[in-house]
């Protein structure tokens, strides 16, 4: 069934979301993503490319699927996927829901997507099912804390955050266990707040 409630808050965002991700967050973490999306290989699944800030972080060469929820974030991400330097497609597609087959994938990248996926478990059960046995899932994202004050404060913020994006105070790591992967390394990047996960299937 087609969530029709989170496609249109993200075709919603998506006129302003260069705007608030553009600039400083992109800048300030574009290193860190740039040496993750370094080890992309093989048949690369990009989840949740929203309007494609990530494309120009990404090594050339490669073969990359897109997808995301929101038609209109894919509107703004077709000139930076046309113009990439290798092979990339765009689908706008439900991770919940995704019509791939069962481990189609060598790895599956995910870029701060996992703090607005509504049933973040599901979503990675699925990305399960279409990585090949021994497949990676490596991940950039934001999470909650268990660092006083930080904690407080972002369980403080969930609610207002999550009706018009992501969540604050989510346990991804504890997700992806949920979800059937084996999590190999976790970096703190930012605190306990920003992270890389890298997992196996």
């Amino acid at each position: 069934m087609k969530d029709l409630k989170t496609q249109e808050k993200w075709d919603s965002a998506a006129a302003i979301f260069d705007l608030m991700g553009g600039f400083g967050p992109e800048r300030r973490w574009r290193a860190r993503k740039t040496r993750l999306f370094s080890q992309m290989e093989g048949k690369v699944l990009f989840v949740a490319v929203g309007t494609g800030l990530d494309i120009s972080s990404f090594p050339s060469g490669k073969n990359i699927v897109g997808i995301d929820i929101s038609p209109k974030m894919l509107e703004k991400a077709k000139p930076r996927a046309d113009a990439y330097p290798g092979e990339m497609t765009l689908r706008v597609m439900d991770v919940h829901d995704m019509d791939f087959p069962n481990a189609f994938f060598d790895q599956v990248y995910t870029s701060c997507a996992f703090c607005s996926v509504p049933d973040p478990v599901r979503g990675l059960s699925a990305l399960l099912r279409v990585l090949k046995p021994g497949g990676e899932l490596k991940m950039f994202e934001h999470t909650g804390s268990r660092c006083f004050p930080f904690s407080l404060m972002l369980n403080v913020m969930n609610p207002l955050f999550r009706s018009f994006g992501p969540e604050t105070n989510r346990d991804t790591v504890a997700n992806v266990r949920a979800a059937g992967f084996q999590v190999r390394k976790v970096t703190n990047i930012f605190l306990d707040v920003v992270k890389t996960i890298e997992a196996e299937a």
